[in-house]
């Protein structure tokens, strides 16, 4: 029996997309397909495009041409689609990004409830699942700002998990935190990988490239410069510019010390 077609089609589908801020062009001719389970880590340097790419895979910022499907749904100017393509699609910020004025369980309930209509028990019960998942159940009750960054960058995780999407962004998630802090935060991402969920990550993490990602992804000046598996992107870049970003980020990263991003 022949498989369905939908199978083999791309989870995302990112064709001619280019993109402007008033004469500025941030994004030119991308092309990109994501396979659903795909690991995906993008990097390259400040001003790149890199966030601005996957802030589009949401909605989060317009393009001015090309197109882009996500799970079979056209991101171009349909308000009802972006609003069910945001429901599958969970997004984690570099600046964690919670309600400061909810506590942690209400910050993971909010949206199941608002946008799902999940009942309170129910919302409640899939955010202790969450928050269990990333280690951190006992702070339920606290407030965003009792806890340390690593643990509202792992509650922010959750938050989007309590979705239950197809597709995760992550957009340098660990940037903005303490050296300490970053291990806690990715090996909540790994576990993530593990479990085949469709990650696309903005990050300088090397390692964790290196032990996650299927493929990885270098951007320079607004356009996709090279893609590979990791053991070929890091032991033979093709363009010159990847060499250059690659020769900086493993320099400075001796000490696995936090990008700057």
């Amino acid at each position: 029996m022949d498989q369905p077609a939908a199978s083999t089609e791309p989870i995302i589908r990112v064709e001619g997309v280019e993109k402007w801020y008033g004469k500025f062009k941030v994004l030119t001719g991308i092309d990109l397909q994501v396979a659903a389970g795909e690991r995906i880590v993008i990097c390259g340097p400040s001003g790149s495009g890199k966030s601005t790419l996957i802030r589009c895979l949401n909605a989060l910022e317009a393009v001015q041409k090309g197109r882009i499907v996500v799970d079979g749904m056209e991101l171009t100017g349909n308000r009802k689609n972006i609003d069910k393509v945001r429901a599958e699609v969970g997004m984690v910020f570099q600046q964690f990004n919670l309600f400061p004025h909810l506590t942690i369980l209400q910050n993971c309930t909010l949206a199941p409830m608002r946008t799902r209509g999940v009942s309170k028990e129910e919302a409640e019960a899939t955010a202790m699942k969450y928050l269990t998942r990333v280690r951190i159940p006992e702070q339920a009750s606290k407030y965003p700002a009792q806890l340390s960054g690593g643990q509202q960058q792992r509650v922010a995780i959750a938050r989007a998990l309590c979705m239950t999407p197809r597709i995760m962004l992550f957009d340098e998630p660990t940037s903005a935190l303490d050296p300490e802090m970053v291990k806690e935060v990715l090996d909540t991402m790994i576990g993530l990988a593990e479990e085949g969920m469709t990650m696309l990550c903005v990050t300088h993490e090397m390692g964790f490239a290196r032990q996650v990602a299927d493929r990885v992804i270098f951007m320079a000046d607004g356009a996709i410069v090279e893609q590979a598996p990791p053991q070929e992107f890091f032991t033979a870049p093709k363009h010159e510019k990847t060499r250059q970003f690659l020769g900086q980020i493993l320099s400075s990263h001796q000490h696995h010390g936090p990008a700057a991003s």
